[in-house]
């Protein structure tokens, strides 16, 4: 499997198909490892990539700290992300691409959009995370990492995520980093011996800066309202992604088209269809 050195840190990535490149940030919350786009709820039952692949080159990895992908312990943003799509791009010797996010996934598309604009062709939202609710669950994983951290120390947290293979979206006292300290025992070792004071800074202020309000997060809606990229928006409706998150991009974004769809209705025979009509139509 191919892996990108960027920034330092290792991105493991696929590439399926052959055509204009279409680099898709994946869902899953802070698992957003590349297989969730075929495992994942509505993303296994809409098989995109069993679609997408037959016009679009489709870019799929795993994001820092998630799958097989690197790490590194600091105050993640939603620029950390950003770059590290930019750097897999440039790896692959690529200027421009269409972007689709999934569920957090979407985060990273529309902050991409507002500091690499002329280098995105158009954005996909799929099912964008926002809402009070998913504000204060974001918040509370991290803080359930903390008061496992305040009992058992930065050892207790390795030992931890040693035992299991789960991510911080399914238990959120393990950390964001637990794939890394899995897969990388170098990691796991330097992880244990950090300052743990420098370390409750690093964790208290990352919820700080990815679930800062109400609604969808990622870039300041002023810095939307100026993007001129075409959005195809397709909403979700639960806890983690509001249809008013979704509403409040489709307000923002000068270019987009909200397609009204209710959740259930999304299905394999009408949502990669709809996906490529958008990309076909807007592709230069």
């Amino acid at each position: 499997m191919p892996t990108a050195i960027i920034d330092g840190i290792k991105t493991n990535y696929e590439i399926h198909g052959d055509g204009p490149p279409l680099l898709m940030f994946s869902p899953g919350g802070f698992d957003a490892s590349l297989d969730k786009w075929t495992t994942l709820g509505v993303y296994a039952r809409i098989k995109l990539l069993d679609h997408l692949p037959d016009n679009y080159q489709c870019i799929v990895f795993d994001r820092r700290e998630t799958g097989l992908s690197g790490g590194r312990v600091e105050c993640i943003t939603w620029d950390d992300y950003v770059e590290q799509g930019r750097g897999l791009l440039a790896h692959l010797g690529l200027d421009a691409a269409h972007l689709l996010g999934g569920c957090m996934g979407c985060c990273p598309v529309i902050a991409y959009a507002v500091k690499y604009p002329d280098s995105v062709l158009s954005m996909i939202l799929y099912w964008p995370v926002g809402g009070a609710r998913f504000r204060i669950k974001g918040h509370g994983r991290f803080a359930e990492h903390l008061g496992l951290l305040e009992k058992e120390g930065l050892a207790g947290v390795v030992n931890l995520a040693l035992e299991t293979d789960v991510g911080f979206g399914k238990d959120p006292r393990i950390g964001p980093w637990a794939p890394v300290i899995r897969n990388d025992p170098e990691f796991a070792a330097a992880y244990a011996t950090m300052d743990v004071n420098q370390y409750k800074k690093i964790v208290t202020a990352m919820p700080r800066t990815l679930f800062d309000r109400d609604t969808a997060p990622g870039a300041e809606p002023e810095d939307l309202l100026r993007l001129d990229v075409p959005a195809l928006i397709v909403p979700g409706k639960d806890t983690a992604h509001s249809t008013s998150a979704a509403r409040y991009l489709e307000e923002c974004l000068p270019q987009s088209e909200y397609w009204d769809i209710l959740p259930d209705d999304q299905t394999e025979a009408n949502v990669p269809a709809r996906l490529l009509e958008f990309l076909d139509r807007v592709s230069p």
